[in-house]
């Protein structure tokens, strides 16, 4: 990764820490979560894909795991997530008919053989993923040839509102760099991954003022983790200076944020070929928005 991807690692003990303390009540403030959810089930809908094992890579509290397995209803789905807390959500939801079983793991450090899954589906796990290269080499590995990975995540346009805001008060790092697709898709070329195809969605969300902002943040997990944060609380006058400027810049009564929606998919390959490159026609790519009110 380039220096400006270091500057922006994440802490992966912060990142589980978060949604552990979110689990419970994860799916109250979820909406971004069932927005791109809902969004690459629909891109599945038309694929021909013929799948025996399912991976739900980052699945939160496995609301994708019973859409999944009706969808490949002879698979066995696997939901994997650094929380352990979020896989006990998925446990509580799960019927004694389920198909499908919890690993409490890394999506960085996958524990399950190589060419063994045939889908692997993840939504909005990048984010949080500190070394992106990694978890698309380890889904290269496990992904059977021909086999398929699914995910939505967020673009670098997201949360632009927010981190200007910031910019007011200090110049601490506050929000997380998210990868563009062109990153993405060299980052899945080279990891072995084969034929990406990505799109962009808009999504905006308002709000009626910035406690309900940072409520949805909190609850969701979507705090700060940036491994360079600064580790001394932000001050009061520093926190007030921040959302008075968010408050300033309402748009039709609210405070309106603006994300970046990436949806992609790749096939598996086979062994890694090194000289591999993407070239993505900027003017190929869709582009919609949508409008979330909170």
């Amino acid at each position: 990764m380039n220096s400006a991807a270091q500057f922006f690692a994440l802490r992966s003990s912060d990142v589980r820490r978060r949604f552990d303390r979110a689990a419970d009540e994860f799916e109250e403030f979820d909406f971004v979560h069932s927005v791109t959810r809902e969004g690459l089930l629909a891109r599945l809908e038309p694929m021909v894909v013929e799948a025996k094992t399912v991976v739900d890579l980052g699945c939160a509290t496995g609301s994708a795991c019973k859409p999944l397995a009706k969808r490949f209803r002879r698979a066995h789905i696997i939901a994997l997530d650094l929380s352990a807390s979020m896989l006990q959500q998925v446990r509580r939801k799960q019927s004694w008919l389920s198909k499908y079983s919890l690993l409490h793991a890394n999506a960085t450090a996958i524990p399950l053989a190589d060419q063994s899954v045939d889908v692997v589906f993840a939504n909005q796990l990048l984010p949080w993923i500190d070394a992106p290269t990694t978890m698309f080499a380890e889904v290269a590995r496990v992904l059977r040839e021909n086999g398929l990975f699914l995910f939505a995540t967020l673009g670098p346009d997201s949360l632009s509102e927010l981190r200007q805001a910031w910019r007011s008060a200090d110049t601490g790092v506050h929000v997380n760099r998210f990868l563009d697709m062109h990153d993405i898709g060299d980052a899945a070329i080279r990891a072995g991954l084969t034929d990406p195809v990505l799109d962009v969605d808009r999504l905006s969300v308002t709000y009626p003022h910035a406690g309900a902002l940072f409520r949805d943040l909190t609850g969701c997990g979507a705090r700060n983790s940036l491994a360079d944060r600064s580790r001394t609380l932000v001050s009061k006058a520093r926190f007030d200076t921040m959302t008075a400027t968010l408050e300033q810049h309402r748009k039709n009564g609210a405070i309106e944020l603006d994300l970046e929606l990436i949806y992609g998919h790749c096939w598996g390959a086979g062994p890694r070929s090194p000289n591999s490159e993407i070239r993505i026609d900027p003017g190929q790519i869709g582009r919609r928005t949508e409008r979330f009110v909170k």
